[in-house]
């Protein structure tokens, strides 16, 4: 499978790395979420390859991007979508996206010409403590540095598979936690919080929502019950029972299969 980099630079001067696996087939655009990189996609453009060309981008405060400190806005990351789909310069057949990367996914349809959306788990609602949910847990790696946080996240995300933990290395080897913080406080500031369902009512293209089991996911039951009835006819619901958020890593055989019956 070959392998190919390029430095984008969005119109506010910040810069990123896109990646591209595979040289022929249609194009799979994919966004990570928060505290992974665009290695995020590594095993599902391995398992794509030959029928898709892949391609993945660091998002803000990311990977090879962690030296830029914002905007952190939710229209800011759908903007940077927009400037990557037109840096990929062919149609885009489907958006790929986890978490964040799945709010940013499902809103950058409504912008990007593409045949469909893939949407993991996405951040759909906030309706808690932003840090609570999403910084906290996090702290003890980003008090460390270095080889030694380095080997925080090997320990901590031992159980994945080694193209899933070296993507995490990658993802979080410069990041700062500041990042995180300004991804709630930009959006709790500029919108009173990250709400997508009056987005998603009558979704204008083929939308594929595989969420985690219930217990583990951070879409509300009465936010799923919102899309089963206003979504539309485009939308398909998933739930992988007994899954985590991260369910195209821990269940990545059963979601891979679905992504591939999803894009036909």
């Amino acid at each position: 499978m070959s392998v190919h980099e390029q430095r984008i630079t969005f119109d506010d001067g910040a810069s990123t790395v896109l990646e591209r696996w595979g040289d022929s087939g249609p194009n799979l655009l994919c966004v990570h979420g928060m505290t992974s990189s665009r290695r995020d996609w590594v095993r599902l453009a391995t398992r794509l390859a030959g029928g898709f060309r892949v391609y993945g981008y660091d998002q803000r405060g990311h990977g090879d991007a962690a030296g830029v400190r914002g905007p952190m806005t939710l229209e800011r990351s759908v903007r940077d979508l927009q400037e990557v789909a037109a840096a990929v310069g062919g149609p885009i057949d489907a958006i790929v996206g986890h978490s964040w990367g799945g709010a940013v996914a499902i809103l950058a349809g409504l912008r990007v010409p593409a045949r469909a959306v893939i949407a993991i788990d996405p951040l759909i609602h906030t309706t808690g403590n932003w840090d609570r949910d999403y910084v906290d847990d996090m702290q003890p790696v980003f008090e460390r540095s270095g080889a030694d946080r380095e080997r925080i996240v090997r320990e901590g995300f031992a159980g994945l598979n080694p193209l899933d933990v070296d993507g995490k290395v990658h993802a979080l080897n410069a990041m700062s936690i500041e990042t995180l913080r300004r991804i709630g406080s930009e959006n709790e500031a500029d919108s009173g919080g990250i709400d997508l369902r009056d987005r998603m009512v009558d979704y204008p293209l083929p939308l594929y929502l595989a969420l985690a089991d219930p217990a583990e996911s951070i879409v509300a039951a009465d936010d799923i019950d919102f899309i089963r009835r206003r979504g539309g006819s485009n939308v398909t619901i998933r739930v992988f029972a007994g899954e985590d958020h991260c369910l195209h890593r821990s269940a990545f055989e059963e979601f891979a299969r679905s992504v591939e019956a999803a894009l036909g």
